[in-house]
Parts: structure tokens; C-alpha cells; sequence
């Protein structure tokens, strides 16, 4: 406290005023002096006393901050005294609360990122082991031309996934990190839809399936068409996956005072319930789920709709079908 010049000049005016004071009063009343040094000794002291007491205070927040440092965030030092070390405690409490949770935050956000590296390398490694024993393969010299042929096409859809993969995850990673700018523009439903489906008619053709569309021409939402086609894609692939030939794929959509929906459902072999919890989840591949099924598809889905201020909903069945229903809200 001593080393502290505010501290020790504080004393020594307190003092030089005190005994100025005091040689006065005892040269006008001897014991009017005794009194007033007295005095003048007992209030110094007291004054001595409190500013030990608030150092000692200042001591420990110094303290507790030092913890803080080191990461540990579960003392409380919150007072409900009134005064300026009590404001003091409790502000420092606000920010330990505020560092704990940024500190929760980064530690599930690296386990994340691990966990996503480690789904990311796992997805890599199955076609890139494959594609090196089909390439040691063709350059077998006694290869026939129709394997080398078989071969080079299945080397080419690796390929091709991995691309998909490899754009898929651009295209989270840009949404994840907030770099991605959804538009807030007026979109035609039947347009999205029409948009939508145009990449995966022939798919559906090639299964045989149906396709029924249900829904006005005015129907409309504020939001982005290009992110939100995007999404229905990779909806309505998952249900061509999942429908069996002849099947029906149906999308349903609709607009009322407090949203616009989009439904889209298919009669194909459904989720269990054990399963539903999970649907949305990255890199989570059913128990049904294709050979070709990397898990990404829907989890990017739900994400292109939950930046864009909507919701994304599954309801199914095992045996009755899956039933995807997408709503944006209005503001």
C-alpha cells in the first residue's frame, strides 16, 4: 500500500496539515493540543485502515482475474453491497460469464472441426483407395478392352462425387463462416420448382417414378432463389433415392398470412423414429442410405433454410413414406 506515491502523498499532506493544526491549538490551549493530536492519530489511522481494507479487496480481484487467465471460470465474486468495488465485482462477473460461454463456444466449435475433418477424410479416402485399385488395374496389359472401358467409367464417377463433395462442403463452409449473402428478393414458388427439378426429371424417368405438383402461381416468400433451389435439389434427390419404381414424389405448396409452405413427400421405404433425430445431421447416413449417400445433402438443406429465417421439418414412417415440409415466415 506504502508504494503506492497517491497513497504516500495523501499521508504526508494529512500529516503536515494535521501537525500545523495541532502547534497552533496547543500554542493557544495545551490540552486543546493533546486533543487535537489525538485526533488527528486516530483519524489517520482509521484512514489507514479502510485503504488497507480496499487493497486487500483489490488483492483478490487481482487474483481472481490471474485465475481467469489460466481459464478457470468458476469462481463467483458477486456482491451485493453497494459501492464502487461492488459495481467493480460484478461488472468483472458479467465478462467471466461472457468469456466462459466464448470458451464453451470455441471448445465445441473444434471438436466440430475435427469431427468434421475426420468425416471429411473418411469420405475422401473410399473413392480415392478405389480409384487407385482401378488404375493399378488398367495398366494390367492383358486387361480386356471391356473391363478398361468398366473401369474408366467407374473412376469417372468417383470423380464426379468427389467433386459433389467437394462443393458441397465450399458451399457450407462459406455459410458457416457467414460469408454467403442470401438475397431478400420476391421468388415464384412455381418458378423455385420448376428450377428445381429440372436437373433431376431424368433421374426420375430413368425410375420410373411420378411426379405430382400441386399449387397456385402467386404463391411467393421473400428470400433467395438460387440458395433455396439449391436446397429443394438435394430434398427432392434424396426422395428419388429413397421412392421405389413407380412411386409417387409429391411437392404441395401454399401461402397463408403467416408463411409460405413448400411440402414435399414421396411413398418410398421412410425413416424409423430412432433415425428422424438425425436426418439433418452432417455426414449421417441411414441405415437405407445408397451406396453412393455421403450424408451432406439434407444437412445443407436445412441449413440454406434456417439462414434464410425459415424452418425445415421431416415427418415419417418406416413403410409410409417421407414427408419434408419447408416453411419461410413472413416478416
Amino acid at each position: 500500500m506504502f508504494r503506492n506515491k497517491g497513497v504516500k502523498r495523501m499521508l504526508l499532506i494529512m500529516v503536515g496539515a494535521g501537525l500545523i493544526g495541532i502547534l497552533v491549538i496547543t500554542w493557544i490551549n495545551l490540552l486543546a493540543g493533546v486533543i487535537a493530536l489525538f485526533s488527528m492519530s486516530s483519524l489517520i489511522g482509521i484512514s489507514l485502515y479502510f485503504d488497507r481494507q480496499r487493497y486487500k479487496e483489490i488483492e483478490s480481484l487481482s487474483g481472481y482475474l490471474r485465475t481467469i487467465s489460466n481459464g478457470q471460470y468458476s469462481l463467483d465474486i458477486r456482491d451485493n453491497q453497494e459501492g464502487e468495488l461492488s459495481i467493480l465485482k460484478n461488472e468483472i462477473y458479467k465478462v467471466t460469464l461472457m468469456l466462459s460461454k466464448q470458451s464453451d463456444y470455441l471448445s465445441k466449435d473444434k471438436k466440430r472441426l475435427a469431427d468434421a475433418l475426420s468425416d471429411i477424410s473418411h469420405q475422401l479416402k473410399t473413392p480415392l483407395t478405389s480409384m487407385l485399385v482401378m488404375i493399378d488395374l488398367l495398366s494390367q496389359q492383358n486387361l480386356t478392352e471391356e473391363k478398361r472401358i468398366e473401369f474408366t467409367r467407374n473412376i469417372e464417377k468417383q470423380l464426379e462425387r468427389m467433386d459433389w463433395l467437394l462443393m458441397s462442403l465450399l458451399k457450407l463452409s462459406k455459410i458457416d463462416a457467414g460469408t454467403a449473402i442470401f438475397k431478400k428478393e420476391t421468388v415464384v414458388v412455381e418458378d423455385l420448382v420448376i428450377q428445381s427439378l429440372e436437373p433431376l426429371r431424368i433421374p426420375i424417368e430413368l425410375n420410373n417414378q411420378n411426379l405430382l405438383i400441386t399449387g397456385g402461381n402467386t404463391v411467393t416468400f421473400k428470400g433467395d432463389q438460387q440458395w433455396t433451389s439449391e436446397a429443394l435439389i438435394n430434398i427432392i434427390k434424396n426422395c428419388i433415392e429413397h421412392t421405389p419404381a413407380e412411386g409417387r414424389i409429391s411437392i404441395y405448396y401454399q401461402e397463408n398470412p403467416l408463411y409460405t409452405e413448400i411440402i414435399i413427400e414421396d411413398t418410398g421405404e421412410g425413416i424409423s423414429r430412432e433415425e428422424l433425430p438425425n436426418v439433418f445431421k452432417r455426414f449421417y447416413r441411414g441405415k437405407n442410405a445408397s451406396e453412393n449417400s455421403i450424408g451432406i445433402g439434407l444437412a445443407m438443406a436445412h441449413t440454406i433454410i434456417e439462414n434464410q429465417q425459415g424452418s425445415l421439418d421431416v415427418k415419417s414412417e418406416l413403410g409410409e413414406g417421407t414427408q419434408f415440409i419447408i416453411r419461410f415466415y413472413k416478416s
